[in-house]
């Protein structure tokens, strides 16, 4: 039995001048779960508050929702699948609560014609590995899991803090736990795009660690530390600069390319090409944060371009409103895209 099974309701609608207002009570079973859902001192109903501009009351298991039609049904859909999510073992934090949010409104705002129903529950794509479980938080990480699911070549390009080098490489941690996959190839451009990795000192893995940080952080939510450690000890999980990727072919591996808008032409080609049989790959970057030469054009950049309409090749891109970090992240990147809007704009004016 799920969520919204285990929920009572009573709706009792009233007209107002310009928009219908809904009045309704959802009651838990589990109370506990409940107190869970709702967080301490009632947070999450207040972040639900906030977001959508309704009055969400609880008293006990119960919370009472009262505001906009849309809204209401909105978080009652969130409520749904958040306590679904308790049930099913899972934890409830702010930016799960965000998440089902966003989603619940995204589902909204897909349904164009007018005789399409309101979805009664959201339905989110996740990645599951022994330690962890991920659900998507937007739609557009909702899109991004499930072509990851589906195609042997994905592009993820966007701004920082969207998710998509952490879910590219919680996919590769799951692919590998069910093998479908022997093994995971982390890569990335070391030293913006030049790789001078000589001057630095240590061993290759040591000299190209500090660059692959938020790949060992992410494969060590997915995954117990004793396993990573034993994994790239075993050359299970393998550490492969760019500039060392040449002449290999990459069968039975899930291959990850983070930082790829530090690509030139010729080292995308050449990654691309590495794909072997029953190989997946997942290319990430940023393309506005491009650290390039000047007149160097960016290998991702290209990538985009040429294999637009490829079959095998998936290509999701996150927006500002994608980014899952701190609410003042997505306020930042859409100031700088603004910026740099403005900027391109009064450069073609002058010409």
């Amino acid at each position: 039995m799920n969520g919204h099974e285990l929920m009572t309701s009573s709706p009792r609608q009233s007209k107002k001048t310009t928009t219908d207002v809904n009045h309704f009570v959802l009651t838990f079973e589990n109370n506990r779960y409940a107190s869970e859902l709702f967080g301490q001192f009632d947070q999450n109903l207040k972040l639900i508050e906030q977001r959508l501009n309704i009055d969400a009351r609880a008293r006990g298991n119960s919370v009472a929702l009262s505001g906009d039609f849309t809204a209401t049904n909105q978080a009652r859909r969130a409520l749904d699948y958040l306590y679904g999510r308790l049930q099913s073992g899972g934890s409830v934090d702010a930016s799960d609560v965000e998440g089902a949010i966003r989603m619940a409104v995204a589902a909204d705002d897909q349904l164009s014609l007018p005789t399409m129903e309101r979805k009664a529950k959201l339905s989110m794509a996740q990645i599951s590995t022994r330690k962890k479980t991920i659900a998507a938080r937007t739609p557009t990480q909702d899109a991004y899991i499930r072509a990851l699911e589906r195609s042997e070549l994905v592009f993820g390009v966007g701004p920082a803090g969207t998710g998509k080098t952490y879910l590219a490489v919680a996919h590769a941690a799951q692919l590998l736990e069910r093998g479908l996959v022997d093994r995971i190839v982390l890569s990335r451009p070391a030293v913006e795009a030049g790789e001078r990795l000589g001057f630095l000192p240590g061993d290759m893995k040591e000299k190209v660690d500090p660059y692959l940080r938020p790949l060992y952080d992410a494969l060590y939510d997915m995954m117990p530390g004793d396993k990573v450690e034993r994994a790239i000890t075993a050359g299970v999980i393998e550490i492969a600069p760019l500039a060392f990727m040449r002449g290999r072919t990459l069968a039975n591996a899930a291959v990850i390319l983070d930082e790829a808008q530090n690509t030139t032409s010729m080292q995308m080609k050449m990654f691309l090409t590495r794909l072997g049989e029953n190989g997946r790959m997942i290319v990430t970057g940023d393309p506005s944060q491009v650290d390039l030469p000047r007149g160097v054009k960016s290998g991702l950049v290209e990538a985009l371009q040429i294999l637009r309409g490829v079959e095998g090749v998936s290509v999701v891109r996150f927006k500002d409103v994608d980014v899952v970090r701190h609410p003042m992240v997505a306020r930042i990147v859409k100031a700088y895209e603004s910026h740099t809007a403005v900027q391109d704009e009064s450069e073609i004016m002058d010409r």
